[in-house]
């Protein structure tokens, strides 16, 4: 019977030989089960200085390498891409571009995809994206091979004196760089509200196309605007120091100013609604002015005299003269204006009185002058009857005689205190006697005094 050390050592090794059979069995199938990579083509104007190995990045990540590049029949760079398990399939609508890590290097370009939407169809293994869905870069010495000997002299010469403009200016070139994002991102903004409009903007365009003709037709004026601007900008720039300092106050200036444009735009807002009501009345403008012409024409000759009548030459002679001394009238007149004042609050219960016996006054100077019209040799005379009032009416429609020490000048016996009015018989409508909507009682005149009849 064995013992127990040796049944120890028979377990170790068969574990051990257990444990080397499960590694070869992982490896194997590691090496034998490939991957799940999938691969396409696509198609180039040209391969850009693309490598084998090079990446191929959505959205900045890399999904995959390029495995090969080929020339097709038809002189296009074909390039076989490996995708990632995990980001494929494609799927139709993706789209390719080249682009560079950097300005500097060779071969440091990698293949950028912009994928289909996911419910589109999905590629198959080995599928093509063509040239109309892929995007080239054009390199620099491309672009440089396109301009004339000329052109690329001017350029240098934009190098170079761009070199000499911020020669000693890099820290103020470092700072004005801090403003190129909010300007890029503003600009962006304005392009975009242009583009809304496409007619507009095309009519821009046009109109723009005219005016760059009509400006190259007077090109020896534009040489001498040129030629005024930069003596003025060297003007300018020998003001240096106060062109800063106006710079530095302009942000504080344009910040105040910021609730000065906010209200200037709803009164811009309330200014439309007044155009738009006077848009009518301007139509009819033109002929007034025109009718205005000849009145203006005429008028100057009494602006001038009138403007000789403001102010002229001399003391105490026009109508600045005169204004100046209307302080001291004004003290002058102010104590006889208050007492005139205290005068006609005083006189207007008499003048309340009388107002109601103004008809009865106007027609005695009437009558009175009717009767005074006549004349003879001597000139106009008067003639006076008087009335006696022998008789009165009772209620009975009798007339019965009235005793002489009782008749009086009245018409109706009695009636000493007649209110205005009353001396003929009171009218259907009531507005006689007059009591002056009862600014006259009693104390004044008796309502009760009128005429006999209807």
């Amino acid at each position: 019977m064995p013992d127990n050390k040796t049944t120890g050592n028979t377990v170790a090794r068969v574990a051990a030989v257990g444990a080397i059979l499960l590694a070869v069995v992982v490896l194997a199938l590691l090496l034998l089960r490939g991957d799940n990579a999938s691969t396409y083509r696509v198609l180039f104007q040209n391969a850009g200085q693309l490598v084998k190995g090079d990446d191929v990045q959505i959205g900045g990540r890399r999904t995959g390498s390029i495995e090969e590049i080929e020339l097709t029949g038809d002189n296009q760079a074909q390039v076989t891409i490996k995708m990632e398990a995990e980001f494929a399939p494609l799927h139709q609508g993706t789209r390719a571009v080249i682009r560079a890590t950097s300005l500097s290097g060779i071969a440091n370009r990698y293949i950028a995809l912009t994928p289909g939407p996911n419910n589109a169809r999905p590629l198959d293994e080995g599928a093509q994206i063509s040239a109309e869905r892929s995007t080239a870069p054009v390199d620099l010495d491309q672009l440089f091979n396109t301009l004339d000997p000329k052109a690329r002299r001017s350029l240098q010469e934009l190098v170079q004196g761009s070199a000499e403009q911020y020669r000693g200016k890099g820290r103020q070139a470092n700072q004005s760089a801090r403003y190129f994002n909010p300007a890029i991102s503003t600009t962006r903004q304005l392009v975009n509200e242009v583009l809304t409009d496409q007619q507009a903007f095309t009519d821009f365009i046009v109109n723009s196309s005219q005016l760059v003709t009509a400006v190259a037709e007077r090109r020896d004026d534009l040489a001498a605007l040129v030629g005024n601007a930069n003596a003025t900008a060297a003007a300018i720039g020998q003001e240096n120091v106060a062109l800063a300092q106006a710079l530095d106050a302009l942000p504080t200036t344009l910040r105040r100013a910021n609730t000065t444009f906010v209200n200037l735009r709803f009164t811009l807002d309330d200014l439309d609604v007044l155009v738009a009501e006077s848009k009518p009345a301007t139509r009819r403008l033109a002929p007034f002015l025109r009718e205005l012409r000849p009145l203006v024409a005429a008028a100057r000759p009494t602006i001038r005299d009138l403007r000789r009548l403001v102010f002229q030459a001399g003391p105490n002679n026009d109508l600045t003269d005169a204004v100046r001394k209307l302080p001291g009238l004004q003290r002058v007149a102010t104590p006889t204006f208050q007492n005139s004042i205290a005068a006609l609050r005083r006189s207007q219960p008499v003048i309340e009185f009388i107002r109601p016996y103004v008809p009865e006054l106007a027609q005695w100077f009437r009558d009175f002058g009717q009767g005074a019209s006549n004349y003879d040799a001597n000139g106009h005379f008067a003639r006076i009857q008087p009335i006696f009032n022998a008789f009165s009416l009772n209620s009975a429609g009798v007339l019965d005689p009235v005793p002489p020490e009782s008749r009086s000048l009245g018409l109706v016996t009695g009636q000493f205190s007649r209110c205005p009015g009353a001396a003929s018989q009171p009218p259907p409508d009531g507005s006689a006697p007059f009591l002056d909507g009862g600014n006259l009682g009693r104390d004044d005149c008796n309502p009760d005094q009128v005429l006999p009849g209807p």
